[in-house]
This record gives structure tokens, C-alpha cells and sequence, in this order.
């Protein structure tokens, strides 16, 4: 919406309405126009006023601001909040239902979402979120969800080695792309429980890093790298089944899978895919297909306010 300062006669502009605005507290006399700015041709002349003036204020007056006696005429429009969407979440235990922000929603359901660079920071988040969680809990499984580019060599393989420490399983679950670090931690779930989308696409390659400095400084940092390149190798040789030779040969040059090529490769174990069950289908094998299904519609709490009435919808897991 355009905000524009104008010197058009005050009849165009009630002093009622300017004086609640903040804003039309201005110096020389100017008042504040918001709304669209009326265009006219020549000089303003109050004895004979422009229509298309006059038509503008008084549309721009009916929807966004009050009349003069007070009347409710229309509410300006609101939009949504920017930042992270709250979502009503159960506690365990209580029976009482709370707003809480979508990741803290997904934690408590042992869902870790991996959707952006790997750096410390998020490393550090990530690890602390799977320590906590196997505490608690280690029985469960914990399901991460993998969709970004990878990321640093050094927290990527903390994330690998406390997957690999935990007693609680861990699944992995790519839902859009696993890129270099990213798809090494995709095969690294526990087998059985590494799905992907039927369109996702994986890449692998070399880890990769930069050095400078004296040649003694380079040459260390280069055995260094090569020394964390056969272990990450031959961890996925474990993982997928291929052999190390494959593997070397294979990633020496950046390896794109689709889901598919992925299955075949090891790297995942199934493709997840809707089921599709008739109409017709016997009722053993609906149910069994409704066991598929990760979460269900259980209720429609209904809530009545003064102005608005507010549908929500609840979801748990089911058996």
C-alpha cells in the first residue's frame, strides 16, 4: 500500500481520521495519504474539485478508516505472522492440549529435521536434540529427515558417529534432496528404516577441503583429508554393501541417484509410496493399509469466540 504526502484541501482529508494516524504528525502543513495517490492534470482549484480526487478519498475513507460518529465500517487487513507456524500439541500424560511452534512439535514426536547447511552450530543443536531423546526414551525410534546440500566435514561426521553411539534406532527419511554429507548420513540410518520420496535425488563425492600455508602444512592437511576420505568410504561399503573399489571409482567424480538407482546402490532400503487400496478391497486388507497411515484424524474441537468461530484440527499416532 502506497504512502504518499499531499497539500490537497483538508475537506479531502477528515481531521479526525488524520489525528488518530501517528504518522500525520509531520512538519509544513503536510497531512498523510494512505492509499492510492489520485493523479490530476494541472493545478488543484478548490472552487471546482477534481471527481477523480473526490472518488478516491471516499473509497480509500470506506475501507480503511472510520467515520466520524464512530460506526464500525471494515477492519484493515491482516496478514499472517512471519516465522515459525504453531501447531496444538498434547502433553503426554496430562490430557491438556498447548500451542507450541512446529519444531518443538516434531521433537517431542522424535522427528529431527536436517533442512540446511550442516554447520557447528546446527551440528550441535542436532546432537544435543538425538542425546536427549535417547535419554528419555530409548526404546523408540528416532526419525531424521534429511533435505539440504550437505554441509562441513567436521559436524557432519559428529552427527554420523552419535547415529551410530545411540541405542535408540535411528530411521532416515529423504524427502527432497541429500546432497555429499547429507547422503552419506541418509545411508547411514539403521537398515530396514532408510526410506526415500520417489523423487528425491542423491549425490555423492569426494569430501573435499582447502589449505594453505607452509608445504609441510598442506602435505598434513592433505593426509589428513585422504585419511577421513578411506574412513568415510569404507563406512559406506559397510552400509550399502559395495565394495571399496566400486566406491572409490565410483565417487571420484560427484554420483547423482535418483530414488530408484539409490535402492539399487544400497543407500536406502525402500521407496516410500501412497497406498492405493479399492473401494472394493476386503476389510483385513484395508485395515492393514490404515497402519500405514502415520497420523490420523482423531477429533474436530470446536471453539466459539465473539467474532470468530475456529476450527481444529488434532492429530496423533496411531497404533
Amino acid at each position: 500500500m502506497a504512502i504518499s504526502s499531499s497539500t490537497a484541501s483538508s475537506s479531502y482529508f477528515p481531521a479526525a481520521a488524520a489525528s488518530r494516524d501517528p504518522r500525520s504528525s509531520l512538519s509544513c502543513k503536510t497531512k498523510v495519504f494512505i492509499g492510492l495517490k489520485p493523479q490530476s492534470a494541472g493545478t488543484f482549484n478548490p472552487m471546482k474539485p477534481n471527481v477523480n480526487v473526490d472518488f478516491h478519498c471516499r473509497v480509500h475513507r470506506s475501507i480503511s478508516l472510520r467515520n466520524l460518529n464512530k460506526k464500525y465500517a471494515r477492519p484493515n487487513i491482516s496478514m499472517m505472522p512471519i516465522g515459525t507456524p504453531r501447531v496444538p500439541y498434547r502433553t503426554p500424560g496430562e490430557g491438556t492440549w498447548q500451542w507450541v511452534d512446529l519444531w518443538n512439535a516434531l521433537y517431542r514426536e522424535r522427528v529431527i529435521f536436517i533442512g540446511q547447511h550442516i554447520d557447528e552450530e546446527f551440528s550441535n543443536q542436532v546432537l544435543a536434540t538425538m542425546l536427549y531423546l535417547d535419554s528419555m526414551d530409548d526404546s523408540k525410534k528416532l526419525h531424521l529427515y534429511i533435505n539440504g546440500p550437505g554441509g562441513d566435514l567436521t559436524p557432519s561426521m559428529a552427527i554420523y558417529d552419535t547415529m551410530q553411539s545411540l541405542k535408540s534406532p535411528v530411521g532416515t527419511n529423504c524427502v527432497g534432496y541429500a546432497y555429499n554429507l547429507a547422503g552419506f548420513l541418509l545411508a547411514a540410518g539403521e537398515k530396514g528404516n532408510r526410506v526415500a520420496m520417489p523423487l528425491c535425488r542423491i549425490a555423492l563425492q569426494s569430501p573435499a577441503g582447502a589449505a594453505r600455508g607452509q608445504a609441510d602444512d598442506v602435505r598434513n592437511e592433505a593426509n589428513e583429508l585422504l585419511r577421513i576420505r578411506d574412513y568415510l568410504f569404507g563406512e559406506l561399503a559397510k552400509k550399502t554393501g559395495q565394495p571399496i573399489e566400486k566406491i572409490n571409482k565410483d565417487l571420484s567424480r560427484m554420483k547423482r541417484f535418483n530414488a530408484q538407482e539409490a535402492l539399487e546402490y544400497g543407500m536406502i532400503d525402500r521407496i516410500l509410496r501412497p497406498a492405493r487400496i479399492k473401494a472394493d478391497a476386503p476389510r483385513k486388507e484395508q485395515a492393514g493399509a490404515d497402519k500405514i497411515i502415520h497420523r490420523s484424524l482423531i477429533s474436530f474441537p470446536l471453539i466459539i469466540t465473539k467474532r470468530y468461530i475456529i476450527f481444529s484440527i488434532i492429530f496423533i499416532k496411531s497404533d
